[in-house]
């Protein structure tokens, strides 16, 4: 049937449109479209709805969802846990673990704020440093600063560069003993740095007679300007004094000689084949003594009263880790058998911590032990 049939003919003219909606022109009557010849499909009828069981068969079905699109696998490791500070022992240390107050602050003298924590690394080819120096947890709760004190430091350029570590720790009792730690360090450094060629001269040749008497002076030294210092001061010399270590390390890969030095509270330990040694004469509560190859020597020194010169240089071995620590540290190394097989069992793994990882190693706590600590380790690759 054509079109005209359907609908009758077209009329003469179009009616105007004056805004109605327009109709489908399906539906017959005047609409407004001019259709010619156009065959135009029938108007669907308008239907009744069909009962409710008949209207839910024809309800489209939902599409199927799209197959979850899997991320590509990649190498990322799962995330470590965070480190957590510790206490060891059957009893929890008096002090919380946190910091507490604030230290009071002089407006004047804003320069002479120290933080509660400092955190050093490096790695070259042969080692990788960590280095540490945080507020007891007995300065913390009194809101004290922190007496210890540490110096990191790169003096000259290429293989013939040394690393200096100096850290120093005084009596949390005197009252000079945050600037003494600080000054002596500085003065320390500033002479290793003036000495720098020639010291990685003596420890790249071996000529550890030279390195013994050389290292003695500039520590003497150090420990004259101290008690120059308490003389202007008006203070005992024992009330502005700390206890000094010092290591040197090569930045030259094919030079493993390791050289420390100080006077004074500290101590020197080194973890070989999950076995920890005490290289310092003084103590050896469950370590094992310095073995003989190693070069040291002991003299007696004009730094802090009572203290003799420490020296050592020996020949790292492949997975040995040494540890250079103010007394804070030394001790509970020396008392604390659980303090020695806890970073025995940390440190033996194949990498090295990293700096977060060192800072809580540091400061894992034992009752009793509550004096600033600072610390700085070194493992061979």
């Amino acid at each position: 049937m054509s079109a005209g049939e359907r609908f009758g003919p077209a009329p003469a003219a179009a009616p105007p449109w004056h805004g109605a909606q327009p109709r489908d022109p399906r539906t017959g009557g005047a609409t407004g479209y001019a259709l010619g010849g156009v065959d135009v499909p029938p108007a669907r009828r308008a239907q009744a709805p069909r009962p409710e069981e008949d209207r839910t068969e024809e309800v489209p079905q939902p599409a199927p969802a799209p197959a979850p699109v899997r991320a590509p696998a990649t190498d990322v490791a799962a995330p470590q846990p965070r480190p957590e500070v510790h206490h060891l022992g059957d009893r929890a240390p008096t002090y919380a673990a946190e910091p507490g107050p604030l230290p009071p602050a002089d407006p004047a003298a804003l320069d002479a704020l120290v933080p509660d924590t400092v955190l050093e690394g490096a790695r070259y080819g042969g080692y990788t440093l960590r280095a540490a120096s945080l507020r007891g947890d007995s300065a913390r709760y009194r809101g004290e600063s922190r007496r210890d004190f540490l110096l990191t430091a790169r003096f000259g350029t290429g293989d013939d560069a040394l690393v200096l570590v100096a850290l120093a720790g005084g009596d949390r009792a005197a009252p000079g003993a945050a600037e003494a730690a600080a000054e002596l360090c500085r003065t320390v450094a500033a002479a290793v740095g003036r000495s720098q060629g020639r010291l990685a001269d003596d420890i790249r040749a071996g000529r550890r007679d030279a390195l013994r008497s050389g290292l003695q002076r500039l520590t003497d030294r150090g420990y004259g300007r101290l008690r120059a210092r308490a003389a202007e001061l008006g203070l005992a010399e024992e009330e502005y004094t700390a206890g000094l270590r010092g290591l040197l390390l090569p930045v030259d890969p094919e030079c493993r000689t390791r050289v420390s030095f100080g006077a004074g509270a500290g101590g020197l330990f080194r973890l070989r084949s999950g076995q920890w040694q005490d290289l310092e004469p003084v103590g050896t509560a469950g370590a094992a003594p310095s073995p003989a190859a190693d070069a040291a020597g002991q003299a007696d020194t004009a730094g802090e009263p009572g203290s003799v010169f420490r020296f050592r240089a020996s020949v790292a071995r492949p997975g040995d880790t040494l540890l250079l620590c103010s007394g804070g540290l030394a001790e509970p190394m020396r008392e604390e058998a659980a303090l020695q097989a806890e970073l025995a069992a940390r440190w033996s793994e194949p990498e090295p911590p990293g700096l977060a990882a060192f800072l809580a190693d540091t400061q894992l706590r034992l009752k009793g032990y509550a004096d600033d600590r600072t610390a700085a380790a070194v493992w061979e690759a």
